[in-house]
């Protein structure tokens, strides 16, 4: 999907948001659990709840690859109905990849040619040939960790005179240009989202951490929209996708997505 083709899909929603994919067993409805392919029940239906009114979808790789090769089929089963069922949304396989060269382009076929999503989220530590590889593909995105929204980023990333992922950021940046690299920045963070979109200039930014977390939405948007091309992917995982616990488990979700995607028309409409 091309830059381009993202800010219209943002657009003709009236919505920036992405939904994570991120199913755990002890949360799934206790009637989908007679199915073989539980998994695959579950996001399909949340899938097709919230798909008006989002424009992406985030699985966390991890959630699938805990279930061994069953689990990894339940992926590739969830994102072929994506692109078959709604083959305009944007799909993020959150797999924090990152690693020497060689390994890195493997991980890079396995997402971008045998599954085909979109993006891929990976880790920068290891530097620019553990990144190269994910670059390379054309009409794929790679999107980078720079500020994330967990207790430990602390730990690192706001280390240095000037910090780490202000860092990272730029020295990313001159790898590959806006229509390939999108950056990770939490939403916890809001009060300085400002000064990372400085930095990260026209990229997109994937903002993890709205709802669950305690982000705020209308903090985000303010410090980091990119105007008219808007910029923004703002990812909620568990506060929709466990909305409901019961059969209208679908439901709830497709509610709190609506929700959501009210706020966000509203935020773009006042701002473009």
């Amino acid at each position: 999907m091309t830059r381009q083709d993202l800010i219209e899909h943002i657009h003709i929603k009236g919505s920036f948001l992405c939904v994570g994919l991120d199913p755990v067993k002890e949360k799934i409805p206790p009637h989908l659990m007679a199915h073989e392919d539980w998994i695959l029940q579950f996001n399909m239906a949340i899938i097709d709840a919230v798909a008006p009114y989002c424009v992406a979808f985030k699985p966390n790789t991890a959630f699938y690859e805990a279930y061994g090769s069953w689990g990894w089929e339940q992926l590739e089963q969830s994102v072929a109905y994506i692109k078959a069922h709604h083959p305009h949304h944007f799909i993020i396989a959150d797999a924090k990849r990152g690693d020497i060269g060689n390994t890195s382009s493997m991980y890079a076929q396995a997402f971008f040619d045998r599954m085909d999503v979109d993006a891929i989220t990976v880790a920068p530590y290891m530097g620019e040939d553990s990144i190269r590889p994910f670059l390379e593909f054309e009409g794929k995105w790679v999107i980078v960790l720079a500020l994330t929204s967990n207790k430990g980023a602390k730990d690192f990333q706001y280390h240095g005179a000037e910090p780490l992922y202000k860092e990272v950021i730029k020295k990313v940046g001159q790898w590959g240009d806006s229509n390939s690299l999108m950056f990770v920045a939490g939403a916890t963070k809001a009060e300085q989202l400002n000064e990372l979109r400085e930095v990260a200039k026209d990229h997109f930014l994937l903002v993890p951490g709205v709802g669950a977390q305690g982000g705020s939405l209308e903090e985000v948007y303010k410090q980091s929209c990119l105007k008219q091309d808007i910029g923004l992917l703002v990812n909620s995982s568990r506060g929709i996708i466990y909305a409901g616990k019961g059969e209208n488990f679908s439901e709830r979700a497709g509610h709190e997505a609506m929700e959501l995607n009210k706020v966000m028309t509203r935020l773009i409409r006042e701002s473009v």
